[in-house]
This record gives structure tokens, sequence and C-alpha cells, in this order.
């Protein structure tokens, strides 16, 4: 068996973008799981994921308001398959991010964040997988917005950063 996950974070609907691209809507509808790391500013957007999605996990960030953290935890937690995974917006700094997140959820296989609106996916020395997708909306100092596709079969994570033209 295998499980598909959408990673997304910083969509900032309607901040940096009056709504998600297509592309995004179109990868909700192929994945198992959406995964959302936070800073989606609009509780609209929630709303639609929820509507959208058949199952989604999601956090609230810093720019996120009173609404969408009555709504959201701080940090998420679920299994997929033989997968702990733990979600949070921020971390601090990327220096010592691995080590950090380590000593924070030792229990963890997959980490995933938001926040820099930068792609990253390392490996930290205890062997989890830390991901952040970017944003698919506001793509700061990258080439392109970006999201992220995730396998999970059999205990193994295969992720695959994706470019939103």
């Amino acid at each position: 068996m295998s499980t598909r996950l959408l990673l997304l974070a910083d969509t900032h609907v309607p901040a940096r973008a009056k709504r998600l691209p297509d592309a995004v809507l179109h990868a909700i509808d192929g994945a198992d799981i959406v995964v959302h790391a936070g800073d989606w500013i609009d509780v609209a957007t929630l709303d639609l994921l929820e509507a959208r999605s058949r199952v989604l996990h999601g956090v609230y960030g810093n720019n996120d308001g009173p609404e969408l953290r009555e709504r959201l935890p701080e940090v998420a937690r679920l299994s997929v398959e033989e997968v702990e995974v733990a979600v949070v917006h921020e971390t601090g700094p990327k220096q010592r991010r691995e080590e950090r997140m380590d000593a924070a959820f030792p229990d963890v296989d997959l980490f995933v964040f938001g926040h820099s609106h930068i792609p990253w996916d390392t490996v930290a020395p205890s062997g989890m997988r830390l991901l952040n997708p970017g944003s698919p909306t506001d793509r700061r100092r990258q080439p392109v917005c970006t999201m992220m596709t995730v396998t999970i079969e059999g205990g193994r994570i295969d992720a695959t950063l994706v470019p939103i033209g």
C-alpha cells in the first residue's frame, strides 16, 4: 500500500494571491492526505481545503489570526502507514535545525514545516526527514513558487518538489 501526501505551506491567501493556483487544486484532488504547515491567512482557504481534501492536517502560522488559531493546532501529529509525522509552522534559524528538531521531536520520522517560503529537504542525525514545501503563492527569493508531493510506502518516504508555473 502507498499513501500520497500533498505538502503546502505559506499560502497567504488573499495577501499574496487572490486564490490558490489551479495546480494546487488539482494536486489536492490526487492526494490521499493534504498537509498544510501554516500561514493560511484566510479562513476561506481552510474551508476550501477541508471541503476538497480527503484528509486534511494543518497548523496555524505566525500570520494566522484568532479564527484560524481556534480551528488549528500549533503542532499536528499523524501516523501514515509506518511513518510518524509532525507538522509545525516555524522552526527558527536554519543553522542546526536538524539537531534542534531531533531533540524536540525524538519519535518523529517525517517533519513538515513552513515559514521561510524556501523549500527544504534534509535528514537529521536520527534519520528524521525534514521537508518544507516552500510557498505556492509567494516565491520570495526562489525562482518559482512550489509545493511538494510525498509518497509513503512501507516506511519509505519519497518526496518531490513541484514547481508551480
